[in-house]
């Protein structure tokens, strides 16, 4: 649909004050963008959605033939690199290319990684260079796409901004719901491959409205922010060739060892990417940097929310792998009597999201400043914790055989519950406690969060040596709840950290 601030609809578009069309009152410009990121969350969401089977199918079914350990690992460090280029992605198109330009050949990376795996040769070789290439564009379109919503409205108006990101937060879950619907049942019956190419369909068709209506973004992102000087271009280039050229002997001298493996390589990423938070939030901490005491102050209670949001991440991120194979599994794949694929279950998730997005942004005004940011975290920490307690219980039932897939309909519920109490809070508490030096930078330090979460929580699986299926879930449950009424209890001292006050006459 297409509307504008006036009720005047002339030709199935409508013209703004100006004389522009507007989408449901919003720069056209945003329709190009919504489509955009629409169609690159489908193939994100569609290849996650069948990923963690594939991996552990046999070759005889098509598979790759991993453990469902080994899978989950991977599974999740896919994940964590994903949210992890996002900070070398954003500065490329800050400096080099542009966000306009980022996103288009960030796109074209994408498909091309969801054409490799679409390939029907046995070798996995194009497995993996798929998986590569995926992590690479999306580090270019992501971030830099959603800058480019931004940039869409003038300074000041930041009413029709905040509701033009909800427009294209709902083109994020339309794709995200669709996608495992249309790209599980294409996989069915081990057409894998049919699966992955759906998923470069969608990002080709996402490209082609881009270059389309790129008419309509009026120049935004055209430009990089700051471009580099010809000796920095120079600079860089030597240092990504070098940085590459040790990454590629590194791995061939473990290769030529006769050690390395997949379950070994997910180790090693996921010990990186944990180094990365703690080397960064020392370089803040001991360094001087001219930070305040106030600001020093307020770092410290953000690095306990931000360990508070990885765990979070590290429970609910495991619905591509952990919760898959269950569904694959142990239950009884069928919804209202209707036959479904497992794949089918990752769209419970944005499902609910759509539902309660609305509601919870309403409920959060209504409440106003009496529900405080360690509250809204403590909820979500329990609220998780509290889904792996019914996951606890599916497990234990399906012992005697498979379980209904209404289980995991109430497991998406509570999470989604818990999601909508963290997630829309964690780029504004990341920006409001960020010390001056580096407020730009911070704002992609949330994303390392959940990078810490999906590749620890792909090491979880682990515990399946030692722990029996219901006791995994508890544990994991035993956690999140732990954490989050820790932070409960210490809310008034996390407060007066983060100079995040009550109401008059509010405890």
């Amino acid at each position: 649909m297409i509307a504008r601030k006036h009720d005047v609809v002339i030709g199935g578009a409508h013209m703004s004050d100006g004389g522009g069309r507007t989408f449901f009152g919003h720069p056209w410009g945003l329709a190009t963008l919504f489509c955009t990121e629409m169609w690159e969350r489908f193939s994100w969401y569609g290849l996650r959605a069948i990923l963690a089977t594939f991996m552990a199918a046999s070759p005889a079914h098509q598979g790759l033939g991993l453990s469902q350990e080994t899978s989950q690992a991977v599974v999740g460090v896919y994940g964590a690199l994903i949210y992890l280029v996002a900070l070398p992605g954003g500065w490329i198109a800050d400096r080099v290319l542009g966000a306009r330009r980022s996103v288009f050949w960030g796109g074209l990376v994408i498909m091309s990684g969801h054409i490799s795996m679409a390939v029907p040769v046995t070798s996995p070789v194009f497995v993996w260079l798929g998986l590569l290439l995926i992590i690479t564009g999306t580090g270019l379109l992501k971030p830099n796409i959603s800058v480019m919503v931004g940039r869409l409205y003038p300074e000041g108006d930041d009413g029709r901004r905040d509701a033009g990101f909800s427009l294209f937060y709902l083109g994020i879950n339309l794709g995200a719901f669709f996608a495992p619907l249309v790209v599980g049942r294409l996989a069915a019956d081990d057409r894998w491959h049919l699966g992955f190419g759906a998923a470069a369909v969608g990002m080709a068709l996402g490209l082609i409205q881009y270059v389309w209506g790129g008419r309509h973004l009026r120049g935004v992102g055209e430009r990089p922010g700051v471009r580099l000087s010809p000796s920095e271009r120079r600079r860089f280039a030597v240092i990504a060739g070098l940085g590459t050229v040790i990454a590629l002997v590194a791995l061939g001298a473990w290769a030529a060892t006769g050690t390395l493996t997949v379950d070994r390589l997910t180790v090693v990423i996921t010990v990186l990417i944990l180094v990365v938070p703690v080397a960064y939030f020392a370089y803040i901490m001991l360094g001087s940097h001219d930070l305040t005491a106030d600001e020093r102050i307020r770092m410290k209670a953000y690095i306990w929310l931000f360990v508070a949001a990885a765990l979070f991440w590290m429970i609910y991120d495991l619905a591509p792998s952990k919760l898959l194979f269950f569904a694959a599994d142990h239950t009884d794949l069928s919804l209202f009597g209707v036959p479904i694929q497992a794949a089918t279950t990752q769209s419970f998730n944005p499902l609910f999201i759509m539902i309660f997005v609305p509601v919870f942004a309403a409920l959060w005004v209504r409440l106003g400043t009496r529900v405080s940011t360690p509250q809204k975290f403590g909820f979500a920490l329990v609220m998780v914790g509290l889904s792996f307690v019914v996951m606890a219980v599916a497990a234990a039932l399906a012992g005697a055989g498979r379980v209904s897939v209404w289980w995991l309909v109430l497991v998406y519920l509570v999470q989604v519950f818990g999601e909508l109490s963290l997630s829309p809070v964690g780029l504004s508490v990341t920006a409001k406690l960020a010390p001056e030096a580096f407020k730009g930078q911070m704002l992609g330090v949330w994303f390392i969060a959940v990078s810490v979460g999906d590749a620890v929580g792909g090491q979880t699986g682990r515990l399946g040596r030692v722990l029996s299926e219901p006791a995994y879930y508890l544990v994991l449950a035993a956690m999140a709840v732990v954490a989050g009424m820790a932070l409960f209890l210490f809310t008034r001292r996390l407060r007066a950290m983060m100079a995040e006050h009550h109401e008059p006459g509010m405890r």
